[in-house]
């Protein structure tokens, strides 16, 4: 099984990321706050890697294989970012 992400699209609650394989996970966006606040332009400024979804950006980091086995993995807020969240 190749998991390198081929493509990803969205709407307004939903990622969709097409593997090399052919498999296409579809994947709530409530599980990724940052994409799912940013704006359609925004997400689809991704970058791929054999192993992930990167944006640049919106300092956001997504790993297939997380997404495949239903874990999703998301780099952690950074204490900034928390910062910003307690406040609210």
């Amino acid at each position: 099984m190749n998991i390198s992400p081929k493509s990803v699209r969205f709407d307004e609650s939903t990622m969709w990321v097409t593997l090399e394989d052919g498999q296409i996970l579809t994947v709530p966006l409530a599980q990724f706050p940052v994409l799912l606040n940013a704006t359609p332009a925004q997400r689809q400024d991704c970058e791929t890697s054999a192993y992930g979804l990167h944006w640049d950006a919106l300092d956001e980091d997504i790993c297939i294989e997380g997404l495949i086995v239903g874990k999703p993995i998301a780099k952690p807020a950074t204490h900034t970012n928390a910062s910003a969240l307690s406040a609210r």
